[in-house]
């Protein structure tokens, strides 16, 4: 579980909910005109933007990546992929048959080796299965960027239709209130929504995504050198570009 992320969320509501209190009582900060304008309207113009199965598919995707950690950091890839050059090393690679390993996309890198595939089939497999994951994960980050684009905009629409009420009923001084209501509370909204909630998703998925293609691509360039039958020592040195300069020191004096 991604710790920074539950923690950043539960401030968030902490922030508000304390401001909100601190005013005297939550009810005022209420209003659902505001509501059906800013998070009815964000969620309609995000399926106008997207088709139903990328809502569908990205929204569940987009949450479970933004509080689930990657189980297998760069760093240990490279350990244990040199662990598996070593072996095809001294025993052929029909030894890979009997090995475990937590990554499935490296599982299946591993599984054709053993089979006897090719370089070319390996790399291309790989390379097309990796795109096609990222172009699925973005989804989830397209649509929640979209939920924060669209969010302060409704948000500035409630406060026009609240002004609209107030300057219509001037006459009336006891509905003045609950169309100023409208237009501050829908600001409100969409300034919570934009930068709590969308904005904040979007930024942290786009990273998580970043480095899953760096583990991904990691993974595909140590199977295409252990199938080329390169020694363990220049596998581990080529895998070593894809960590940070701290690390490779630290890889370094651990070797």
């Amino acid at each position: 579980m991604d710790l920074m992320s539950v923690v950043g969320v539960a401030s968030a509501l902490g922030i508000v909910l304390g401001l909100m209190l601190m005013e005297g009582e939550v009810g005022p900060f209420i209003n659902a005109h505001a509501l059906i304008c800013v998070f009815g309207g964000a969620i309609a113009a995000t399926m106008i933007r997207f088709p139903m199965h990328a809502i569908m598919h990205g929204v569940p995707s987009g949450l479970g990546h933004f509080i689930k950690m990657r189980k297998i950091r760069p760093r240990e890839l490279v350990d244990e992929i040199g662990k598996l050059a070593d072996l095809v090393r001294k025993s052929g690679p029909i030894a890979l048959e009997s090995v475990k390993v937590a990554d499935p996309f490296l599982a299946k890198g591993i599984r054709y080796i053993a089979d006897g595939y090719d370089v070319a089939f390996l790399r291309e497999s790989l390379e097309r299965e990796r795109d096609l994951r990222m172009e699925r994960l973005s989804e989830g980050e397209k649509i929640f960027r979209s939920i924060g684009d669209c969010a302060p905009a409704f948000g500035m629409v409630g406060t026009l239709l609240g002004m609209v009420g107030m300057f219509s009923h001037m006459t009336d001084p006891s509905k003045l209130g609950p169309s100023m209501a409208v237009a501050l509370v829908a600001t409100f909204y969409g300034a919570v929504v934009q930068n709590f909630i969308g904005i904040p998703i979007a930024d942290k998925l786009k990273l998580k995504f970043g480095e899953e293609d760096l583990c991904l691509s990691l993974i595909i360039d140590g199977l295409v050198q252990i199938r080329e039958s390169k020694s363990p020592a220049l596998v581990r040195e080529m895998l070593l570009a894809y960590l940070p300069e701290k690390h490779r020191a630290e890889f370094a004096e651990a070797a």
